[in-house]
């Protein structure tokens, strides 16, 4: 591993490097400006484009049993604000952004025990109904891995089972959430009530066996340690090359607003300086993922500019009305225009392209 070599062969060296956790570490060691200058070459090697979906954010539900200290969007079932949509809720909602132009549904919410494998099943079937009756090809990314171990046990059945009854009703790919950090001694502080680490990447594993791809996140900026994250990349890294099936890595600095993280005293949110380190290593490291995205909605617009000349080359999407984030604090919009994010990316100085959900490349 080589910080300051010739720029084609570093690059080379670093997308065959065999990873350790200590290596990693040891990345996030070196130089911001240094590391930012290589991941910025790695995704300019691919013709300096920035991607972007048109998307939607449903939120099915925010009632939820595992009541994470990191998270605030939960409510108990009997709270003034809990809730759980309907079916025609959900598709009242995916109806009108397929009618927005949107190409991908992002439907996730938390663990509740009210919510069955039917409602799923139900939802998806008819969304892909909707998307043939309407003549569009929307996918529907949905669940994290979290929520599909709580499903699986909920109905005692098999991960493999539960995700293929999914992917039968019209499951297209899952999002990254719930990995937050993938090293046990921190969830058991952050998130102790809900999949553990090795679960968490069992779930991934098989859903890319049996054909649905998925993205990854990291939650950072909290209690974890430089380590934790070496070691969370690293696992990443390592199924990836197993399997192929992560699409885009979204390293996302924690929010502590609301959360009981933030009454525990930790109320600071981490520097934009640490965000962008973490960026720039996740884009060196994960040479095996398409994408690292610099989400707009936690960054904020001015961020997501920067984190784009220092690894990422993605920025999520339109989103179209995200809560999760919102929830604990974030300042950005619910939701910015095609416009908006052309805007974004042109001011970064890179070629914005509209994608599909597989990082697929639809328009320039």
């Amino acid at each position: 591993m080589n910080v300051n070599g010739g720029e084609e062969e570093e690059i080379a060296e670093y997308a065959e490097e065999k990873w350790t956790p200590r290596k990693i570490e040891m990345l996030f060691d070196a130089d911001i400006h240094e590391i930012g200058e290589i991941a910025d070459k790695i995704n300019r090697g691919e013709g300096n484009i920035v991607t972007f979906v048109v998307n939607k954010h449903i939120n099915y539900t925010n009632v939820c049993v595992a009541k994470c200290p990191l998270c605030a969007f939960y409510r108990d079932a009997g709270d003034s604000d809990a809730y759980l949509m309907t079916v025609e809720e959900v598709l009242a909602e995916a109806e009108d952004a397929i009618r927005r132009g949107a190409t991908e549904l992002h439907v996730v919410g938390s663990l509740n025990p009210e919510v069955s494998i039917e409602y799923f099943e139900e939802i998806f079937s008819r969304i892909k109904e909707l998307s043939r009756m309407k003549k569009r090809n929307v996918v529907v990314k949905a669940l994290t891995a979290v929520e599909i171990d709580f499903i699986a046990n909920k109905e005692r059945m098999s991960i493999k089972e539960t995700l293929s009854r999914l992917k039968s009703a019209g499951l297209d790919a899952m999002p990254g959430g719930g990995a937050e950090i993938l090293v046990d001694e921190i969830r058991k502080m952050i998130c102790p009530n809900k999949a553990n680490a090795d679960k968490w990447l069992k779930v991934m594993e098989i859903a890319h066996r049996i054909g649905i791809k998925s993205n990854a996140t990291m939650l950072f900026g909290h209690i974890e340690q430089i380590r934790h994250r070496a070691l969370h990349i690293f696992k990443l890294w390592n199924l990836q090359n197993r399997t192929k099936g992560f699409i885009s890595f979204i390293p996302l600095p924690f929010h502590p607003e609301n959360t009981k993280i933030a009454e525990m005293g930790l109320n600071m949110r981490t520097s934009s300086y640490d965000i962008l380190k973490t960026i720039a290593v996740s884009r060196i490291v994960l040479s095996n993922f398409k994408s690292i995205c610099a989400y707009w909605v936690g960054l904020g617009e001015k961020l997501t500019q920067i984190a784009l000349n220092y690894g990422a080359n993605d920025v999520n999407g339109t989103v179209m009305g995200e809560q999760i984030t919102h929830s604990a604090g974030a300042s950005s919009p619910n939701q910015l225009s095609v416009s908006d994010m052309q805007r974004i990316i042109r001011g970064a100085g890179k070629i914005p392209a509209e994608r599909d959900t597989f990082c697929n490349i639809i328009k320039r």
